[in-house]
């Protein structure tokens, strides 16, 4: 019988790490927002626009249903995630450099099932940030990793979707995207 040395599981774990930094880097290709394919048939918005979501700083509820005619930028997050933290300010600067139009309606949707709504608010108040955040109850965070992919439940990735104004769903790629390059993303979202 082999003898299991102390190696195996420093290489495991060098294995892991690698993977897991790999995982939050930056993808290396400017991000751009594909549309999602709608299977044959299908008319209707997606089933999570009629979820109802709670504003963690003002406590009123919306649903996505709510922001039709505009556009609307959705970011999965997590409050312990330093890439968000990355991604939101960059939002913010994206928001200055259109002055906050009406017609653009931005949502962080924490994905963390250990996350409360409390907590989420400190996190947002704390950071100054000023749009939609909401704790993504089950049925939204289920909706996101099925439609769209598993990754949206993967906060470090920093993964976003672009709603037009017609309720297509946009996917941007994963990293992290600079307030430049949303707004070359969504401008001509907003020109519609």
């Amino acid at each position: 019988m082999r003898e299991r040395t102390l190696i195996q599981p420093v290489v495991f774990t060098l294995i892991l790490t690698s993977m897991l930094l790999t995982a939050c880097g930056q993808s290396a290709s400017p991000p751009t927002a594909e549309p999602v394919s709608v299977p044959q048939g299908a008319t209707d918005t997606p089933e999570w626009f009629d979820i109802e979501l709670t504003d963690v700083q003002n406590g009123e509820t919306f649903t996505m249903n709510d922001y039709a005619g505009k556009v609307v930028l959705v970011e999965t997050m997590a409050i312990w995630c330093p890439n968000c933290i990355i991604q939101a300010t960059q939002v913010r600067k994206f928001h200055e450099a259109l002055a906050n139009p009406d017609d653009l309606i931005s949502i962080s949707l924490d994905v963390d099932v250990n996350e409360d709504e409390a907590s989420l608010k400190e996190y947002a108040s704390s950071y100054r940030l000023d749009w939609h955040f909401a704790v993504a109850p089950l049925g939204v965070a289920r909706a996101l990793g099925n439609l769209y992919s598993a990754e949206y439940l993967n906060p470090p990735l920093s993964p976003m979707l672009v709603i037009d104004r017609e309720g297509n769903v946009h996917q941007l790629e994963y990293g992290i995207k600079d307030a430049e390059t949303l707004q070359n993303i969504v401008e001509p979202y907003l020109a519609q």
